[in-house]
C-alpha cells in the first residue's frame, strides 16, 4: 500500500473541503471493506483518505410522518437488518440486506458504501482499468474470461456488472439519494445515480470527486408489495450471479403499477420496462410471472461465457414477482 495523508473531519463541510477535484486526490473512508482492498492491490492510490465515520449527521434511521424512510449513509448493513422500524415498515430491506456477504462485512460495510462500491470485475481489480483495455486500447472482456460480466447494456465500452444489491432494491422502491458537495446539497433518484461510463476518466456513479453521499430516502411502502430474489453459485459468502427486485401495486387482483429492476447483469442496476409492461393489467400467476421473466431479458446478449446468466435473470425476475405478489417478502 502506498503512503497517504489521513484526515478525520466531524462535519460534512469539513469532509468536502478535504476532497480534491480529481479522483486521485482523495478518497472517502467509511466501512473500508472495499476501498482498503483496492488500495492494498494498488488499483487505487489516493493521496489522502478522508475518514467520515465521526460525522454523526450521516448516521441514523428515521421514519417520517408520511411513513418515508431516511437512511444515513453511515448506517451499516447489519443495522438495516436489525432495525425494528425497518423490519416493521420496510421488511423487504432487511430481507434483502441479510443476504449481503457475511456478518463481518455487514457489521462494517455501510449503505453509502454499498451504493458506491467499485465493480468486482477481475480485469479492473487486476489493474486493467474500469473499461478493461490492454495497452493498445483493445477491450479485453469480449474475447476473454467474461463468465461474470454483463448480459445487458454490454455493447461497450463497459462490460462489468454493478455490484450494489441495495442500489437495485432502492431503485425498485423509488428511492432518492442525497449528496453534498462544494455547491451544497443536491438529490437525484437512485436510478440516475448509477451511470455507464464511456471513458476511463468517468466513474460509474453520478458523484463528483468532491461530493459525498449523505443519506437515502425511500417513500412509504403503503399499498406496495415488494420482494427481492437472487441466484448464487453457493448459498453463503458469495456474490449473486443475478438479482431481481420487484415492487407492485395492485388494483384488486391485477397489477396497477410495477417496477422490475435487475442486479449483477449490467453495468448499472437494470430497470426492465418490458417486464413491467408484461405485468401491468394482469393478475399475477405462474404464467404471468414467467412472461415477465422472459420480457426482462429482451435484448440480453451473451459475451461468450456468460450466456447462462440470461436464464438466471429470467428465473430471478419470475420468483421475485411471485414472492412480491404472495406477500411473503413484501
Amino acid at each position: 500500500m502506498r503512503g497517504f495523508e489521513y484526515a478525520s473531519p466531524t462535519t460534512k463541510e469539513q469532509a468536502v473541503s478535504l476532497l480534491g477535484n480529481n479522483w486521485a486526490d482523495a478518497d472517502i473512508l467509511a466501512g473500508g471493506t472495499d476501498l482498503l482492498a483496492l488500495m492494498k492491490d494498488d488499483v487505487v492510490a489516493p493521496k489522502r483518505l478522508v475518514n467520515i465515520k465521526d460525522i454523526q449527521e450521516l448516521r441514523g434511521i428515521t421514519v417520517g410522518k408520511d411513513k418515508s424512510l431516511r437512511i444515513g449513509a453511515l448506517v451499516t448493513i447489519q443495522e438495516l437488518v436489525d432495525n425494528p422500524k425497518v423490519r416493521e415498515a420496510f421488511p423487504v430491506i432487511g430481507q434483502t440486506a441479510i443476504e449481503i456477504a457475511g456478518p463481518q462485512i455487514r457489521n462494517l460495510g455501510t449503505v453509502g458504501g454499498n451504493l458506491c462500491q467499485r465493480p468486482r470485475c477481475w480485469y479492473y481489480r487486476a489493474g486493467f482499468g474500469l473499461l478493461a483495455k490492454d495497452k493498445s486500447g483493445e477491450a479485453l472482456v469480449p474475447s476473454g474470461d467474461n463468465r461474470y460480466h454483463a448480459i445487458l447494456g454490454n455493447s461497450g465500452p463497459a462490460y462489468f456488472v454493478s455490484p450494489s444489491t441495495l442500489g437495485t432494491l432502492f431503485i425498485a422502491l423509488g428511492g432518492t439519494v442525497r449528496l453534498f458537495g462544494p455547491k451544497g446539497k443536491r438529490e437525484i433518484p437512485v436510478e440516475k445515480f448509477f451511470v455507464i461510463p464511456q471513458t476511463e476518466s468517468q466513474r460509474e456513479h453520478d458523484l463528483g470527486p468532491n461530493e459525498i453521499v449523505t443519506e437515502i430516502v425511500l417513500p412509504s411502502l403503503a399499498g406496495v408489495k415488494a420482494a427481492s430474489y437472487e441466484v448464487r453459485q453457493k448459498d453463503a459468502m458469495d456474490w449473486p450471479l443475478a438479482l431481481a427486485s420487484v415492487a407492485l401495486t395492485l388494483n384488486g387482483n391485477k397489477v396497477r403499477s410495477a417496477k422490475v429492476v435487475m442486479g449483477y447483469v449490467a453495468p448499472v442496476p437494470w430497470r426492465s420496462k418490458e417486464a413491467e409492461d408484461a405485468l401491468i393489467g394482469k393478475a399475477i400467476t405462474e404464467e404471468t410471472a414467467k412472461a415477465a421473466g422472459e420480457a426482462a431479458v429482451t435484448g440480453a446478449k451473451s459475451l461468450g461465457r456468460n450466456g447462462y446468466k440470461i436464464q438466471l435473470a429470467r428465473v430471478a425476475v419470475k420468483r421475485a414477482v411471485l414472492a412480491a405478489a404472495g406477500g411473503g417478502a413484501k
